[in-house]
């Protein structure tokens, strides 16, 4: 049985269908559920992965919770920004 910190994907600046494709092989190798997480701009890109799985690949997909948040980053030159975060926990529904 797979750990839970293995299965997390996080979204970056790859297509949509990676990620898509990263959660559906960690269902398949028999996990009940799966963190998608990003941050910043890659959050939108985040409920695509999670829309397109429930409505195209697994219909049984339900979103157990969805977190939101802010991350301080400090830039190399010193300066500090702040970055939202999200962390969407989705997971096959028993039938």
């Amino acid at each position: 049985m797979p750990s839970a910190q293995e299965n997390v994907v996080l979204v970056g600046k790859k297509p949509v269908m990676n990620y898509v494709v990263a959660c559906m092989t960690i269902f398949n190798s028999g996990a009940d559920l799966i963190t998608v997480k990003a941050r910043g701009r890659a959050i939108s890109k985040a409920v695509d992965v999670v829309e397109l799985i429930r409505r195209s690949f697994l219909k049984d997909l339900e979103i157990k919770s969805i977190n939101i948040g802010t991350q301080e980053l400090i830039s190399q030159d010193g300066r500090k920004s702040n970055v939202s975060t999200i962390d969407i926990v989705i997971t096959r529904s028993k039938s």
